[in-house]
């Protein structure tokens, strides 16, 4: 690679982290359809790939949310936990999915949760129904970190965006709160999947470490952007990021 090409990729890199900052998802979502668009990779690297720029933001990113909010550590343990588990599970198995499959597997997954975005903005906007009243006890973590890490093994970015919607809709904490727990979570998640893609030569590191550093130096003014904007707002970004990245991929 040239320098010209490395230096491109830090400045995608910079943006990708702003983003995943401010959304507090670390920059894969983003990642993931640059890398189908424009570096043609089939879906199994461009996963492997946004691994990189994962794992080193949802630290930085978590350290920036617990600075601003009371994140409870024993929960972010135990979703940790036990999402790690699962992961190395499906981990071992993602890299056998026919790539057709996993394209279909990704945008059907993101088109609902983009959906889940855009009804709470709507709800948020038009007040048209009453402020989540369902409280789960937090006996239930464990199922959570279960499915999540299942789907963070299969889809690399999937884990926190279930997460953060179950967490705020069923347990009853706030976006930012949650959006901080989920980023701690992920992160083992992260560095076993990327252990397995890497294993099957589905990892480009030419690519993915110039675009992680620039990622890792922008990643702080995105988290810190996040707690100046209205939840409204992120969730409208969430959406169109989601939706968007799910017609890529197909």
């Amino acid at each position: 690679m040239t320098y010209y090409e490395i230096f491109f990729l830090f400045i995608i890199g910079i943006i990708i982290g702003i983003l995943g900052g401010v959304l507090g998802i670390g920059g894969g979502l983003i990642a993931i359809p640059i890398f189908n668009t424009f570096f043609h990779m089939n879906q199994h690297i461009a996963q492997g790939t946004a691994l990189i720029i994962i794992i080193p933001n949802v630290l930085i990113g978590f350290l920036i949310y617990k600075k601003h909010h009371n994140i409870d550590i024993q929960t972010t343990c135990t979703l940790s936990i036990f999402s790690t588990i699962s992961s190395w599970i499906s981990a071992t198995i993602v890299n056998n999915i026919p790539i057709q499959n996993l394209q279909k597997i990704s945008a059907t997954f993101l088109t609902i949760i983009s959906i889940y975005y855009i009804l709470q903005w709507i709800n948020d906007n038009y007040k048209i129904t009453k402020k989540n009243i369902i409280s789960l006890s937090y006996k239930f973590l464990p199922f959570l970190g279960i499915i999540s890490g299942f789907i963070s093994g299969i889809l690399t970015i999937g884990g926190g965006l279930i997460i953060v919607p179950t967490l705020v809709t069923l347990f009853g904490l706030k976006q930012n709160k949650a959006q901080g727990i989920a980023l701690a979570s992920v992160a083992p998640n992260a560095i076993i999947s990327l252990y397995s893609y890497a294993q099957h030569g589905n990892v480009n590191w030419n690519i993915g470490l110039p675009l992680a550093l620039g990622s890792t130096i922008s990643i702080t003014f995105g988290a810190e952007l996040a707690h100046k904007l209205p939840e409204k707002w992120i969730k409208l970004t969430f959406f169109i990021i989601l939706i968007g990245t799910s017609f890529i991929i197909l």
